[in-house]
């Protein structure tokens, strides 16, 4: 029995070592597969890997390209950057920066993309990132109605002559493109304003502010609630209603805007093309929005426009913004830290 059992072990042992060598024969044989599967399968990797951060700096890259409103810059070092040399007009704008720094506690700039909606894009953006809520008057009306309301209770047909920044003219379709621009700036803003989380909020700042169609969108849905509260004040003026707001009343009585037709077409219409708001129109702005724009003017240095309110007359209960300007014509954002 000890011999069957001593057979029948050894019998197993050469089976497995029978097996071992024809296992081993066949992993040497497939090493070099196996190798080169491998390295294959590295390299794919790193070619992936290198791919997926490519396309994420493209996508950085254009979304900063594309952003119209770009992250803080320090104040001084971009005072210096852009008013070099010893030129009387660049020692002056230094000095008015140093006393933005040192007297008014603002120690950063985000620059604002130079161009006919600058003045638009500064306010909405601060209204926005801040994450002020809709004024007052516009939760208890519904303003995507203010286009139908103008047109046609109204019946103001001329606003057929409205135009879209550099679209000068849209016809018939101006009450569409109107109701459209009124939707994208009720939903963004109320989104916006509801989200809590500052972070969060800032992104969707950051993508809203570049997107360029959105973005004008938003514009023009303001510039059209500027002509909407002229048309308002107007109607008031003649039939000798409540009294309107000092404000309307320096508007309408100049020759270019007396009436808001002449308001639409000799400013408004220009807005986004080939001019920018002036102060009486960044009053009115101010106020339809229910902030206090506060606006340090750097040519004005030394004098007593060097910093201006935007209305004049405002509530306490008004958040407040700032812009920063050199020339009262390109503003910029100037940023308060502690």
């Amino acid at each position: 029995g000890s011999h069957e059992v001593h057979s029948w072990t050894r019998a197993t042992k050469q089976s497995l070592c029978l097996m071992w060598q024809k296992l081993k024969i066949q992993l040497m044989l497939s090493m070099p597969f196996l190798v080169a599967v491998f390295w294959y399968c590295r390299r794919l990797y790193s070619f992936l890997a290198q791919l997926l951060k490519r396309w994420s700096n493209y996508l950085q890259r254009k979304l900063i390209k594309n952003r119209s409103v770009l992250e803080e810059v320090d104040l001084l070092g971009y005072s210096a950057r852009e008013w070099k040399g010893e030129t009387k007009q660049a020692k002056h704008m230094r000095e008015a920066y140093h006393e933005l720094f040192w007297s008014y506690r603002i120690k950063y700039l985000r620059q604002v993309r130079k161009d006919n909606y600058c003045i638009l894009r500064a306010v909405l953006f601060q209204i926005f990132s801040q994450g002020i809520p809709f004024p007052s008057w516009m939760r208890e009306r519904d303003i995507l109605k203010l286009p139908e309301k103008l047109l046609y209770s109204q019946g103001c047909n001329w606003i057929q002559q409205y135009s879209f920044g550099p679209e000068r003219y849209t016809g018939p379709n101006a009450f569409g493109k109107l109701r459209k621009c009124m939707e994208t700036l009720k939903t963004n803003w109320i989104e916006i304003s509801g989200t809590k989380d500052h972070e969060e909020r800032g992104n969707l700042c950051n993508a809203l502010f570049s997107d360029e169609s959105k973005e004008h969108k938003l514009y023009e849905a303001i510039k059209f609630i500027m002509l909407y509260e002229v048309v308002e004040a107007y109607e008031q003026l003649k039939n000798r209603g409540e009294p309107i707001p000092h404000l309307f009343n320096l508007l309408l009585a100049r020759d270019t805007s007396s009436d808001p037709l002449s308001f639409m077409m000799n400013h408004l219409n220009s807005i986004g093309d080939s001019g920018c708001l002036d102060q009486v129109e960044m009053f009115l702005l101010g106020y339809l929005l229910e902030v206090k724009i506060r606006v340090y003017r750097l040519h004005r240095y030394k004098t007593e426009e060097f910093q201006v309110n935007c209305p004049d007359e405002y509530r306490r209960e008004w958040n407040e913004i700032s812009l920063l300007t050199e020339d009262d014509h390109y503003y910029h954002i100037p940023v308060i830290r502690t």
